[in-house]
Order: structure tokens, then C-alpha cells, then sequence
């Protein structure tokens, strides 16, 4: 990705009524044989029941323990990518369970093939939008969300496509629950910017922003590209109150 030309955005248009619309690529080059067969064989079990509109249409608040058939903390993360910090967490968090949402299916065939070599079973998969996630999840059911390196939508006619936008922001506000984390890292200074900006607004507050990442933090594949490219990492910590 390279740096938009634009100036910071101050403003955000106003969040739409109508979710539907879906920004962004499904797919990309061909998959490896090995990647279709986790796809075939593991992806089923690994995703949720009860948040598509085809088995849930009038949008029904689903039990977070069915998920995984337990009570313990749910995590959420936004965007896994190829996987590997959502892998890292879960190892390093066997008594938390982690949701990720991602509608890109090669990186999807990229986590399972993680899940895979880890051997880690506290993990579920929605390959979609993450919107569908949190139309369905109960009031303050999360107790973490990461947000890392997501799309930049460089353009600003695309701005009110990031994920920190009113309309994703206060859905996400509504489902974590109080005093829960919400993470961001991202390379696209006016991506900060608008989450300094539009984070607060949506009920959140500010921890900390810094060019340093948390303790037990796994650099990306992408922040690699990044840092390659020359561009500079950043990372901020908001709470719920």
C-alpha cells in the first residue's frame, strides 16, 4: 500500500442507515492445493452457526457460548489477515476464546493452515463481513477487539469505509463489554487520525498512542511490508469505560 496524498480527515460522513454494502476484495490468486483442503475440511467446523441472514434473518441475538461451547472471555478480532497474530493470542491465551472475522478467503485458508501447525482449538472463523458478527452478538459480550492494519481506503471519498466510522465504532462499543480493551495498529498516519478522532466519540477513551507496540504484540505480515516499504508503525489503546 502506499501513503494517500490526502490531508488528514477531520470529519466523517455521517454512518449509513442500510449495512449491506460490502467493500473489499473475497478473494484473490489462486489457492494452494494444501489451502483448498483446509478450506474443505476444517473451515466448517470452525465457523458459527446462527449469523448469516440465510440462517438468521430477522438478525436474532445469538448465545456467545454456543460459539464454543464454554463461557470463557470472547476476544474479537477484526480483520485477521493471514492469521498470525489471532494464532499467536490464542496460544498465548488457551483460557480465552477468539473470533475473527475476515471475508477475504485466502487469508482465511492462510489462518487455517496455522491452526493447523498450532494445534490451537479456542478459535472460530467467520469468513465474512464483520458487520453480520456484530448485528447478532449481545451488549457487552467481548472483553478484547484488535483492529490490525486494516484496509486503508486511501482515497477520501472511501474514508466512510474504515472500520472507524461511526457506524462500525458504536456497533463495536455496544458489544464489548466495560473496561475491555480495543486495539489498534496501523501504518496510514490519517487512519490514526480519524481513529484518535472518531474512537472518542463513539464512547471510547483513549489509553495510550505511541510508536510502540504492547507487550504481546506479533508483528504482521503486513507491518513487515510496511516497515520494508518504509513506512511507520503505529498503535493505539482505547477502553470502554
Amino acid at each position: 500500500m502506499t501513503e494517500s496524498p490526502d490531508t488528514p480527515e477531520t470529519t466523517v460522513p455521517a454512518p449509513q442507515p442500510e449495512w449491506r454494502n460490502f467493500y473489499g476484495r473475497r478473494s484473490g490468486k489462486t489457492m494452494r492445493a494444501s489451502q483448498k483442503t483446509y478450506i474443505s475440511e476444517d473451515l466448517g467446523s470452525l465457523t458459527p452457526g446462527g449469523i448469516s441472514k440465510e440462517e438468521n434473518p430477522g438478525r436474532e441475538i445469538i448465545d456467545p457460548g454456543t460459539i464454543f461451547g464454554n463461557d470463557a472471555p470472547l476476544w474479537l478480532e477484526v480483520g485477521f489477515g493471514g492469521g498470525e497474530h489471532m494464532v499467536h493470542m490464542a496460544a498465548r491465551n488457551p483460557g480465552v476464546n477468539i473470533l475473527g472475522c475476515e471475508p477475504f478467503i485466502n487469508g482465511v485458508a492462510m489462518l487455517l493452515g496455522k491452526i493447523r501447525t498450532a494445534g490451537v482449538s479456542n478459535v472460530a472463523i467467520w469468513p465474512g463481513d464483520v458487520r453480520e458478527v456484530m448485528e447478532v452478538l449481545p451488549d457487552g459480550c467481548i472483553a478484547k477487539a484488535f483492529l490490525n492494519y486494516p484496509d486503508p481506503w486511501h482515497k477520501r471519498r472511501h474514508h466512510r469505509r474504515r472500520f472507524v466510522t461511526p457506524g462500525y465504532l458504536q456497533a463495536l462499543h455496544r458489544i464489548l463489554s466495560p473496561g475491555a480493551e480495543f486495539r489498534v495498529a496501523t501504518d496510514i498516519p490519517n487512519y490514526m487520525e480519524q481513529a484518535l478522532i472518531e474512537a472518542p466519540k463513539a464512547g471510547f477513551t483513549l489509553l495510550s498512542h505511541s510508536g510502540t507496540p504492547w507487550d504481546d504484540w506479533l508483528s504482521t505480515r503486513y507491518e513487515q511490508k510496511a516497515l520494508r516499504e518504509g513506512r511507520v508503525p503505529d498503535y493505539a489503546t482505547f477502553r470502554k469505560p
